[in-house]
């Protein structure tokens, strides 16, 4: 019987702990994870909270709103953005990030908005599991219309290469997710390098032949 690390989720011959570094961030992230992704072998969502000490998993498929997704933190909805689903945005506004932009910011009906600035956030919010279970999280949680919306832009295929595949090209893993996000919003980029690092090593290690 093959046992696995407690922390990485890996066989103890192939655990990456000793590679795991802790990096601090300003803001939060807040995973929500869809009941039929944990145990997934390539799922990355616990590498992000292995590395960011800010960062939390809750499982399930609806809260009654953010403050209790967090487990009874006291929050402002306004200041947390969430990853949201679509691609492209609608129309025009000067104020808008250029199309270049990592992260772009959108209204409830996809008009591109101004960007806050990283002192004006607490947190993002990522939906963990498939396209449709992300899209299941979504629909079933209704104050996630309350946060500010961003859409994934990203300049790079994900580092799953063949090993996942994914529905669109700006589809990433979660932890590709998170780290994009964050240095997006302002964070400092060894935040997100160090997780794309651990990335790499989680997926070498997942590959390897026992």
């Amino acid at each position: 019987m093959i046992t696995l690390c407690e922390k990485c989720l890996l066989p103890e011959g192939r655990c990456i702990c000793p590679h795991l570094k802790s990096v601090e961030t300003r803001l939060q992230v807040l995973i929500l994870q869809h009941p039929q992704e944990p145990g997934h072998d390539l799922g990355s969502a616990q590498l992000v909270k292995l590395t960011l000490p800010k960062a939390q998993i809750r499982t399930g498929l609806s809260w009654a709103n953010l403050k209790s997704a967090l487990g009874g933190q006291e929050v402002q909805p306004s200041r947390w953005v969430v990853l949201y689903l679509g691609s492209g945005v609608k129309g025009t506004d000067p104020k808008a990030q250029p199309s270049v932009s990592p992260l772009r910011f959108v209204s409830n009906k996809g008009i591109p908005v101004k960007a806050p600035a990283f002192e004006e956030l607490d947190g993002v919010v990522i939906l963990d599991g498939t396209w449709s279970q992300a899209k299941t999280l979504w629909w079933r949680n209704a104050w996630l219309l309350k946060l500010k919306r961003a859409i994934l832009n990203p300049k790079e295929k994900s580092l799953y290469g063949k090993l996942r595949k994914e529905p669109r090209r700006e589809c990433l893993s979660t932890l590709e997710s998170a780290a994009e996000a964050l240095v997006a919003l302002g964070e400092p980029p060894e935040a997100s390098q160090q997780l794309k690092d651990i990335f790499k090593t989680f997926l070498n290690a997942s590959t390897q032949n026992n």
